[in-house]
This record gives C-alpha cells, structure tokens and sequence, in this order.
C-alpha cells in the first residue's frame, strides 16, 4: 500500500547539473523534484583532477557507490582509494573531499539520509566553492 503515493522516475539528464562544490552533481530524486521524504540522491561525474571540496552533512549520512574510473576521497583526515564497485558511507558530521585520482571521469551515485530540518542546514561548505555563483542544489523539503 502506497499511501497515495506513486512511483517517480526522472532521467539525469533532465536535471541541472551544479558545480558549485565542484564536478558535476545531479540531484535526481529529492523532496523537490520527486517528493522523497527520508532523503536524496543523485549521480556525481568528475573528470581527471577535477575535486568536490570539503564539507559535510550535520544531519545526514552519505552513501557513495563508485561506477567508474578512480577516486580518492578523505574522510576526517583519513582517505580512501575507491574505485568501480566500491562503496563508501560517510559518518554524520564527518568532512569528506573527494578528488578523481584516475585518468577516466569519475562516475559514482549517492544517497544521503535522513533529510536536514530545512535544507540549508544540510551542507557546511569547508573550503571555498569551486563556483560560488553557482546556486545551492535544489534539495527542496521544509523551508
């Protein structure tokens, strides 16, 4: 039983990509855009040296699965090589900087949950953006 609720599919490449934290981050299911309520996710392509910089999530995890190409990602200082088929879950609160170490474009997904209590409390930057007129990613959810 769905509650009223129906399924929702969205192809990435009908969603803007962001730059701002750097790469190319596509929030393809959100509260915005599909009406999640426990979280979001999307896709992440990076290509060689490109980097996605410090921050992190004060009220959620993140699950990042790798598709392709190669990756090294720190997380409270601590880093991690990561290629197609690995997966990484980054603690609450923890800083994470992730940078295409590979030759290739980086392509992994992600998913963070539970949702922040209003979507600008959901990333604390730690560096600069890589594109600071780029907006925040239309997570959506309370306002």
């Amino acid at each position: 039983m769905s509650g009223g609720r129906r399924a929702v599919r969205i192809h990435v490449d009908t969603v803007a990509a962001n730059r701002r934290r750097g790469g190319d981050i596509r929030i393809t299911l959100g509260p915005a855009n599909a009406g999640a309520t426990s979280g979001f996710g999307g896709r992440l392509s990076l290509r060689p040296g490109e980097v996605v910089i410090e921050h992190c999530h004060p009220y959620s995890e993140e699950f990042l699965h790798v598709v392709s190409g190669t990756g090294t990602i720190r997380v409270d200082g601590e880093e991690f090589v990561l290629g197609p088929g690995d997966s990484l879950i980054v603690p609450i609160g923890s800083p994470h900087r992730l940078v295409n170490t590979g030759t290739q474009v980086l392509e992994a997904v992600f998913h963070l949950s539970p949702l922040a209590p209003r979507p600008a409390l959901g990333h604390v930057d730690l560096e600069p953006p890589v594109d600071a007129d780029a907006p925040q990613p239309a997570v959506g959810g309370t306002a």
